[in-house]
């Protein structure tokens, strides 16, 4: 007779585990127990989430009658029946997910804060943009909805990238994040890290960053996906909060209600938003207006005999130190350091017969984009982006050291320590030979990005360039490298008979502390900026003091402050600028411009825009305008 079918097993009572989607249940499915001889077990697998939004984990052994298999089907049963047998454990992976997810949104609508003195109590605010995502996503069916919670969680993820890229910048820059302008500086931030911790390290820290990257606009659709299926469970009860919690932030944002001495509403995200859609656009226009400005030049069409008439005769040095900002002389922290090494240096320079005079410039750059700071100085132009620097580099405007060139009377060299590849640059600054990194003979350890000291820079220059008869004077220009950061180690001044190939560092850069120890500290960040300033100017005044000769003529000038968390979160981007000469003469032309006498400018010293610098050296020494373009 043929085998008699058992009747159907009663279904399993409901597990208090949570509702499916669109306020369904979950019920067991059953099959008839296997003989427990036959039972089998399967290994744990990671927890999965499935179509509807509801996330769990498969059991460390399959439930009795859980279909076997591979399909999405198969596992979205063995999920369910997981939660029916460990419905508080599916309950807590419920809440938590949910949780967890409400708390990843939040977050990213709460951004930018301000790295330099954030306080948890900025965080304690109720973004608008929460209230218009609840009420789209409640109002969506099931798929739609599905499909724009990952699309929106996948656009808050890229403006969550943005504003963390917004942040680093306002903290190490002091500005924005530009999306048409900086994604190549990013490139020149992982060459940094590379030549201050290793390469190996940066490496490591890249691929975590690129990792954390993709984690995040994967976490960010799952948690908008997730937050959209809890809000789709009960629509009519969602959207009465959507729109309590909508009268409440309207009613908070009219009364200007306060919290911990903060609005209680924002709206951050739409305002990052719109940040950047006007700095995009307002990069779009400034490209054509600063290349009409390029073109205008007060000194264009001056002819050469009417270039710097009152300089002949005399080697001109301009030199740019690192980072050489107005904290280091204002600040209480590295100022006594630093005004000491001026006060000294002063008093020896004016005992090997130099005078002084100080004033300030205000940078168009902060923090880092040296280049800005320089070109902004020679070219009496405000170059204070990328865009703006590639268009006058390509342009034929006049910078200064171009206008020593023009003339015909001197040569012309930069010495450029800190350049480790080609430098079409030379071109505009109108330089007739150019000794980078690897021209220099120098032997010796790097010093963190640094590719070699100060004093070494100087005295090869002294050796290949300055020390050697030549039928014209010299216009020079030097970039000092030893005070960028991280600002560790740092050299130390040896006796200068005694710098060789650079050797002589090897055990002065053993000895000197770590990147890595100094740049998570700002207080020692602080004090040994201070002190690289000091080695850097040291350096210098002793090579005027050395080598230097009656018809010397010295400017040196900071590029730009160092970095907020050195200088402060409102520090000015004023840099000081000095003229050192022996010759009467070179100051008495520059006596009206009421700057401070020695190295050190006074508090109330006159300050200009850094673009201002190149037309008033030159006007103070003599040249004709002749205006060109524009």
């Amino acid at each position: 007779m043929p085998a008699s079918t058992p009747s159907p097993a009663p279904p399993a009572p409901t597990s208090p585990a949570e509702p499916d989607a669109e306020g369904t249940t979950d019920s067991a499915q059953t099959t008839s127990a296997a003989p427990d001889d036959t039972r089998s077990t399967t290994a744990a697998s990671p927890a999965a989430q499935d179509p509807t939004g509801e996330v769990a984990g498969e059991a460390v052994g399959e439930t009795p009658g859980a279909p076997r298999g591979h399909g999405a089907g198969v596992r979205l049963a063995r999920l369910r029946a997981w939660r029916e047998r460990y419905p508080r454990a599916a309950r807590a992976v419920w809440w938590a997910t949910t949780v967890l997810s409400v708390v990843l949104v939040y977050l990213a609508l709460l951004l930018p804060v301000p790295l330099t003195g954030f306080e948890p109590r900025m965080l304690l605010r109720l973004p608008g943009e929460a209230v218009v995502i609840a009420a789209v996503l409640t109002a969506l069916p099931r798929r739609p909805r599905v499909v724009v919670a990952a699309l929106g969680g996948a656009g808050l993820a890229a403006l969550t990238v943005v504003n963390l890229l917004d942040m680093g910048f306002g903290s190490y820059l002091g500005r924005g994040f530009n999306l048409v302008l900086d994604w190549e500086l990013l490139d020149d931030a992982r060459s940094y890290l590379a030549d201050s911790l290793g390469g190996t390290t940066t490496a490591l820290l890249t691929a975590g960053v690129l990792v954390l990257v993709v984690a995040l606009f994967a976490g960010m659709a799952a948690a908008m996906v997730r937050i959209g299926t809890v809000l789709g469970r009960d629509a009519q009860q969602s959207t009465r909060a959507t729109l309590v919690a909508g009268t409440v932030w309207i009613t908070c944002s009219v009364l200007t209600v306060q919290l911990a001495g903060q609005p209680l509403t924002v709206h951050r995200a739409a305002g990052a938003l719109n940040a950047q859609t006007d700095r995009v656009r307002d990069t779009l226009r400034d490209e054509a207006a600063f290349g009409k400005e390029a073109r205008a030049d007060r000194f264009g069409n001056t002819p050469a005999a009417q270039l710097l008439p009152d300089l002949r005769g005399k080697d001109v040095v301009f030199t740019f130190i690192e980072s050489y900002g107005r904290s280091a002389i204002e600040d209480p922290v590295m100022a006594p350091g630093v005004d000491r090494t001026l006060a000294s240096s002063t008093a020896a320079l004016e005992k090997a017969g130099y005078r002084a005079k100080s004033g300030w410039l205000t940078s168009a750059t902060y923090g880092g984009s040296s280049w800005l700071g320089h070109s902004t100085t020679l070219s009496g132009l405000w170059i204070d982006n990328q865009q703006r620097y590639r268009t006058v580099m390509a342009s034929d405007h006049l910078s200064l050291t171009k206008a020593f060139r023009k003339t015909g009377a001197w040569d012309t060299v930069g010495v450029m320590p800190g350049v480790q590849k080609g430098w079409p640059e030379q071109k505009f600054y109108g330089l007739d030979k150019v000794y980078n990194a690897f021209q220099l003979g120098y032997q010796g350890p790097k010093f963190s990005w640094s590719t070699m000291p100060d004093q070494y820079a100087l005295e090869a220059y002294q050796r290949l360039v300055h020390g050697k008869q030549r039928d014209k004077p010299l216009m020079s220009e030097i970039i000092l490298t030893s005070s960028h950061q991280p600002w560790a180690p740092i050299p130390k001044m040896v006796g200068w008979d005694q710098l060789g190939d650079g050797s002589v560092f090897g055990p002065i850069e053993k000895a000197g502390r770590r990147a890595g120890d100094v740049i998570a500290d700002t207080t020692a960040s602080r004090e040994e900026y201070g002190k690289s300033i000091q080695y850097s100017v040291t350096a210098l005044t002793q090579w005027l003091e050395r080598y230097g000769t009656d018809d010397t003529v010295l400017v040196f000038l900071g590029d730009h402050q160092p970095i907020s968390r050195v200088s402060g979160t409102h520090a000015s981007r004023d840099v000081p600028v000095s003229i050192v000469a022996k010759d009467p003469k070179v100051l008495d032309r520059i006596a009206g411009w009421g700057w401070t006498d020695g190295l050190r400018p006074a508090h109330g010293a006159p300050v200009w825009k850094m673009s201002a610098f190149r037309d008033r050296f030159l006007l103070a020494y003599g040249s004709t305008p002749h205006p060109s373009g524009g």
